[in-house]
């Protein structure tokens, strides 16, 4: 049932519909979750500069702070005066008003005057100094912004504070593999205001907000710009600061439930971000999900890159829009293909009606009746395949009736051909014994010295005569040898310039210009050089014949199709003269034997018929075109052979 043309274009709708359905599924889904991946991609880049925004205003309020306390006159006064008191009291205003984690006054030479903390006069003990006041002490500005401080500052300053900025770095997967197990230096927001008296620096005055396993950046960018939005029990938008590629500030939570702090960011963000300096805005794994994310360098007060700042959206709530459409495409696809068998059915009846007609009388004319009977003509294109079909039956009966009548005509040349050549044969024996001995006593006669010179003149017009008939029958002899061709490959080209070679003189002793004109990159063709080089020179003298001085004689050669198998590749060899022509009631009779139109005893009319049959025995055919006045064209086609096909594809390779 399945084989049968009506199921198969059932089938053939169905498989179009699944087809269409499928590809339509596929592109409607992709295309909604790139319009979905745009918009959150979109969005984290605006949440991205919000988060910025953020980190950025919180340096700043540090830099205005310790600006404002700087001008107090208050604070110079104790400056001044070395009033530590006064000033740690002024500190710890300043720090409370900002949530500073550090702040302290160094003096001129850089060491630490005073500071907030639990040991606020360091004295005379050796404490390092603090980059971003060495920075400020060179330009003589105020100098804010990120800043990384060592462990070893960190705890000279408070020890609590630099055990918040230890670390210890978790496995995280997708990451790039380090040997390093913890980090202790820090990530500060820092500032430094210098403290002049006319041009002399009084001292430095510093503060800062430690990032490391502080919460307040990344929640605020949480809560101002996701708004606490949730999926599936959890924060659709994340926040973190990043030390390098380890999370030491984040609301990126563990399996556990913890914060993320020590895991790091996945190898292609690190290399894209940190390493190329550029900003990443895709889909990325971070810490257990897939996000879309978007993360920018931090650069420190020295400009450079020493961590990275991250916001990101859950992925998941995406993917499950993608699911929810997928769904509903796929019932309205199946829906679709249901429908489709029953259209197609009712289609596949209505069709088919009539191309079964054309089944049933294409069984009337494969036995034998070519008048079957279509019962309607349908209208439409069947219509159509059906009068085409009665008008291919009238072509396959005129058809019929003409290779029948060629056949006959084949037949009959063929009976006539072979029957001649029996003919010619056995004349030539018969005569041509004879006929040597009649030429040989002849010539015996004609030595003798004792001849008259009529006697002697009848001898000479006897042995004239005898070679003009041992001539005929040699051409006799020649058309009705079937010889075995010696075929080789021969390059075409080489084999009409060396027969037109020997013409040349000939030419040029009758006036006339004989031109060869060689075809490009013609294959080898496997044929009998001798045989065939025979049949050229029998074609250009009789082309001789047929020109006067100042007549032009033109060999060409080339590539061709056979007129009777479109597939078929061949070598053409044309010889075109502008001579007299020949008539039209004679290129009939052109190919027979003994048929010439030369003046008695100037040619046999074998000439043309062996050239002939030695073509046809190499497959192919010879050709003759000519008007009266304008000259003649011989073309003769060779087919090639397998061997020679597969020489002209390596030579083309």
């Amino acid at each position: 049932m399945f084989y049968s043309t009506r199921w198969r274009l059932i089938l053939g709708i169905l498989g179009v519909c699944l087809l269409v359905g499928t590809v339509s599924l596929l592109v409607g889904v992709q295309l909604l979750y790139k319009a979905f991946l745009n918009e959150a991609t979109h969005r984290v880049r605006q949440d991205l500069n919000a988060a910025r925004e953020l980190y950025n205003c919180r340096s700043r309020g540090i830099r205005t702070a310790l600006s404002i306390a700087a001008l107090g006159t208050d604070f110079r006064s104790a400056i001044r005066r070395q009033d530590t008191s006064t000033l740690i009291n002024c500190l710890r205003r300043v720090a409370g008003s900002v949530n500073l984690d550090f702040a302290g006054v160094a003096t001129a030479d850089g060491t630490t005057l005073c500071r907030i903390g639990p040991n606020p006069i360091p004295g005379q003990a050796v404490q390092p100094i603090n980059p971003i006041v060495g920075l400020a002490m060179e330009r003589g500005d105020t100098v804010s912004g990120t800043l990384v401080l060592s462990g070893e500052y960190l705890s000279g300053e408070n020890p609590a504070l630099a055990q918040r900025a230890r670390i210890e770095l978790l496995p995280t997967p997708r990451a790039e593999p380090v040997a390093e197990r913890e980090v202790a230096s820090g990530m500060a927001l820092s500032s430094a205001v210098p403290v002049f008296d006319g041009d002399e620096l009084l001292a430095v005055l510093y503060g800062g907000f430690l990032l490391s396993r502080s919460h307040e950046i990344v929640d605020t960018v949480r809560d101002t710009v996701f708004q606490q939005e949730t999926y599936g029990g959890r924060s659709i938008g994340t926040a973190t600061i990043f030390f390098r590629d380890i999370r030491i500030s984040t609301n990126v939570y563990t399996p556990s439930g913890e914060r993320a702090i020590g895991t790091r960011v996945s190898r292609e963000v690190r290399e894209y971000v940190l390493e190329k300096g550029k900003r990443w805005t895709d889909r990325a794994f971070v810490v257990n999900d897939w996000y879309i994310t978007a993360y920018e360098p931090i650069e420190d007060i020295f400009g450079e890159t020493v961590g990275m700042l991250y916001v990101g959206v859950l992925e998941a709530k995406y993917a499950d829009v993608r699911r929810k459409a997928l769904s509903v495409l796929i019932v309205i696809t199946v829906a679709g293909m249901v429908l489709a068998i029953g259209l197609g059915y009712i289609l596949a009846n209505r069709i088919m009606d009539p191309v079964n007609q054309l089944i049933r009388a294409s069984t009337q004319v494969s036995q034998g009746n070519l008048s079957p009977d279509f019962g309607s003509i349908s209208d439409g294109e069947i219509g159509v395949l059906q009068k085409t079909f009665l008008e291919m039956l009238g072509s396959l009966q005129e058809r019929d009736k003409r290779q029948k009548a060629e056949s006959e005509d084949m037949l009959l040349e063929s009976e006539k051909q072979a029957s001649l050549g029996r003919l010619a044969a056995g004349v030539a024996h018969e005569i041509n014994n004879p006929l040597t001995g009649v030429l040989t006593y002849t010539h015996m006669l004609l030595r003798r010295k004792d001849l008259g010179e009529e006697v002697r003149s009848d001898l000479q017009t006897i042995a004239e005569a005898t070679e003009r008939v041992r001539k005929i029958v040699k051409g006799l002899l020649d058309f009705s040898r079937q010889t075995q061709l010696d075929r080789e490959p021969t390059d075409v080209n080489r084999l009409v310039r060396s027969a037109v070679s020997l013409l040349e003189n000939e030419a040029l002793i009758k006036g006339v210009d004989l031109v060869f004109e060689s075809g490009e990159k013609l294959p080898m063709v496997t044929l009998d050089r001798h045989q065939l080089e025979s049949v050229l020179l029998n074609i250009i003298l009789n082309a001789f014949d047929a020109t006067k001085p100042g007549d032009r004689i033109t060999v060409t050669t080339g590539m061709t199709l056979s007129t009777d198998k479109s597939d078929q590749k061949g070598v053409e060899i044309t010889v075109t003269d502008t001579g007299c022509g020949i008539p039209p009631e004679h290129l009939d009779k052109l190919f027979d034997p003994f048929f010439t139109t030369k003046e008695v005893g100037q040619g046999t009319g074998l000439g043309l018929a062996v050239s002939y049959g030695i073509v046809e025995r190499h497959g192919g055919t010879i050709r003759v075109h000519s008007q009266i006045g304008q000259g003649c064209t011989f073309t003769i086609r060779l087919p090639l052979g397998e061997q020679d096909k597969s020489d002209e594809d390596s030579g083309r390779g």
